[in-house]
């Protein structure tokens, strides 16, 4: 299988501010390409390489912000998931939090 075909069936999975040490913990390059053959939940995605749910507050799929409950991922995506800590104004340009 050629790089550029099996990119199809992987997502490009990267954790920001406390997740970033458990990959390097963990020993995962940065970013970790995590095999995926099929659509699934991006709460879903966490979970199968164990990330701590409790340490993930969003997520950006293809630079989109969205709650972990809210996201989709298919295979080829680019994932990142961030933990609670963002300081305040970077998560209004993010789009973490939604101005009122």
């Amino acid at each position: 299988m050629t790089e550029e075909s099996n990119q199809a069936f992987t997502v490009e999975v990267r954790g920001l501010v406390f997740l970033r040490q458990i990959f390097k913990e963990r020993g995962w390059p940065f970013p970790y390409h995590f095999d995926l053959d099929h659509e699934c939940s991006a709460f879903d995605l966490a979970q199968k390489p164990d990330l701590p749910l409790d340490k993930i507050e969003s997520v950006f799929i293809n630079h989109s912000a969205c709650a972990l409950e809210e996201g989709w991922v298919k295979p080829g995506d680019r994932v990142t998931f961030v933990s609670p800590g963002v300081p305040g104004p970077h998560r209004y340009l993010l789009g973490i939090a939604k101005l009122g």
